[in-house]
């Protein structure tokens, strides 16, 4: 039986998963844990941000198959919607340089030429959503200019998590995938939006999350 540790980093975005379900776990980082079809389930809340994301994926993920996100997005100019996570990268590591900040790998020498910045997911298994690459950092984006800028860096989605986990599962040796949904267009509307659309947001990742768990 494989396990999968699924991440959230919203109570309302674990919550929409398998709802009503499963054994409730406190500590450190709350939870439920379930059994579905042949994988044991531990889906947590992380908390806002790439050290929650990564200090759970650290600490849960020893026992762990797969890394698996689910939740919520900002659109760099996707369409509504939910989307299979190809590629994650942190747009707030790399090099500041004279009129310039150059992206690097999360965890790699900010120095020197730099080579591909994200980290790839696992196969998708097939269940036909659009692929994205996801930049995530440490600030909420409701910038248009700010969202051009990571726009330039061949992302569709940001959010403040999925970088961090593909490079904690980097790290394990554990593959991962993420599954987001849109809820704000990473503009000056962003905050209202996003209150406004986070529990159908939420539950739309959720539903796409229960079909992949359904396929692996």
């Amino acid at each position: 039986m494989a396990h999968i540790l699924i991440l959230a980093a919203l109570p309302e975005e674990a919550d929409a998963l398998f709802p009503g379900t499963g054994e409730r776990v406190g500590g450190l980082f709350a939870g439920r844990r379930l059994v579905v079809g042949n994988h044991s389930l531990s889906i947590v809340t992380t908390g806002l941000g790439k050290v929650n994301a990564a200090l759970c994926a650290g600490a849960l993920a020893g026992d762990a198959d797969i890394l698996l996100m689910t939740g919520t997005c900002g659109s760099l100019g996707a369409a509504p919607g939910a989307y299979w996570i190809a590629e994650a990268l942190q747009h707030d590591y790399g090099a500041n340089q004279p009129g310039l900040f150059r992206r690097y790998r999360a965890g790699e020498w900010p120095i020197g030429e730099a080579g591909d910045a994200h980290f790839s997911a696992m196969a998708d298994p097939g269940l036909g959503l659009p692929h994205a690459r996801i930049a995530s950092g440490d600030s909420f984006v409701a910038c248009p200019d700010a969202a051009a800028d990571l726009a330039a860096l061949g992302a569709t989605l940001v959010d403040m998590e999925v970088g961090a986990v593909a490079q904690a599962a980097a790290r394990f040796a554990l593959p991962w995938a993420a599954i987001k949904a849109v809820t704000d267009e990473a503009n000056d509307d962003s905050a209202g939006d996003f209150h406004a659309n986070l529990v159908r947001a939420a539950c739309a990742a959720a539903h796409e999350v229960e079909r992949l768990i359904a396929m692996i």
